[in-house]
């Protein structure tokens, strides 16, 4: 067997990643070397395997059927390798090395950011970067480990590690409610000042339903429409109009006494599907040491039931 026909840990790595964001030149940026160590390399594992893994073309790097076959298997070599490695490490290693995490923008500012000293007293090696964003993430092709993420979990490609359900309430300061007064029903909502979050989904609906009933929509005359929900938070609180809000966005005005429940003998959403709040990670049959204590951590920390809840 001659040395071409050798196979290494580094070749498979570059192949996912050639396979993953379709472009070399992608490839040899996120990887610090050079496009043309990255081509080699290819062929290299073309030569060795006999088989061509990609039609090259000016646009884009395309798989072909071998690459597609390929690719399962580099992807369960590398990940048993990483595994044999990670667990040999862990065996006298603490958490360390940098953890990128994705969260929405107002949930990771609320609940994410104030734990951060604790995260980093307790694990002095870790590092964090945190980016906030609303729209929907690949954490395949993001190079992220954890995103924090309220919604349906629905992807399979996903593990995930639930907290809890996100449960919303009807909400406006008393000031609204001694000015325009209680609504008793959802139907009369629509003669209220609502304030509407508008997000990537588009417009929020207010759903509502009485113990077992069916979620029924209800017809709103919004007053005040943002894309972001500190702000209509900021525009209830001064009596401005109702929000229907998650708890974990609103629980310590309630606790305040800053917010009002209103509605209470309905259940209310924005989505007709429960949604959870929840850490999701690359679908690899064990998350590295640094993620997994990460995740613990909040855990500990949301608490069960949530902590913005009791």
């Amino acid at each position: 067997m001659n040395s071409h026909n050798f196979i290494n840990f580094r070749a498979l790595r570059l192949f996912i990643a050639v396979f993953d964001l379709q472009s070399f030149s992608l490839v040899a940026r996120r990887e610090d070397v050079s496009p043309s160590l990255v081509t080699r390399t290819i062929n290299q594992l073309e030569d060795a395997l006999g088989q061509q893994l990609f039609y090259r073309n000016t646009r884009a790097v395309v798989p072909t059927e071998a690459g597609q076959l390929f690719v399962d298997h580099a992807r369960a070599i590398v990940e048993q390798i990483a595994g044999a490695q990670a667990e040999l490490q862990e065996k006298e290693s603490e958490p360390s090395g940098l953890v990128r995490i994705n969260a929405p923008v107002v949930f990771g500012h609320r609940h994410i950011a104030p734990w951060m000293a604790e995260l980093y007293a307790r694990y002095p090696r870790l590092r964090v970067e945190l980016t906030q964003t609303d729209s929907y993430i690949d954490p395949h092709r993001e190079g992220t480990d954890i995103i924090f993420r309220i919604g349906v979990l629905a992807d399979s490609t996903f593990q995930a590690r639930i907290f809890g359900p996100q449960v919303h309430s009807l909400l406006a300061s008393p000031a609204y409610v001694e000015q325009y007064g209680l609504p008793e029903t959802p139907e009369e909502l629509v003669n209220h000042r609502s304030l509407v979050f508008n997000g990537p989904q588009g417009l929020n609906r207010w759903f509502f339903r009485r113990g077992n009933g069916s979620w029924r929509n209800y017809p709103l005359t919004p007053a005040f429409i943002s894309n972001n929900a500190d702000t209509l938070m900021a525009a209830a609180l001064n009596g401005m109009g109702m929000v229907l809000f998650p708890d974990w966005l609103s629980g310590e005005y309630v606790k305040s006494g800053r917010l009002m429940p209103l509605l209470e003998g309905y259940e209310s959403s924005t989505t007709l599907e429960q949604q959870q709040i929840a850490a999701i990670w690359p679908n690899s049959r064990r998350p590295p040491l640094k993620v997994r204590a990460i995740i613990d951590f909040f855990v500990e920390k949301f608490d069960s039931p949530l902590y913005w809840r009791s």
